[in-house]
């Protein structure tokens, strides 16, 4: 059971630094915030914006990578 605990929390920490990666460079990746679904309206000084197909995508990317990380632990 340890060495099994072991493992997924090296993988959970390469995760996170993946993550912080995305994070540091996510104004340099195209498109991210401006695809098909995301909703930006702007009227006078408001100003709404709601990320609903780069929301899907993100999760569809990381229901991959878990789905991934599962089947080797399994």
């Amino acid at each position: 059971m340890l060495p099994q605990f072991a493992k997924l929390l090296i993988f959970a920490g390469l995760f996170l630094v993946l993550i912080g990666i995305i994070f540091l460079f996510s104004s340099k990746i195209p498109y991210l915030g401006k695809l098909p679904g995301d909703i930006y309206v702007k009227k006078g000084n408001f100003t709404f914006f709601t990320p609903i197909g780069t929301c899907i995508l993100i999760s569809i990317i990381f229901s991959f990578i878990f789905y991934i990380i599962f089947r080797l632990f399994k």
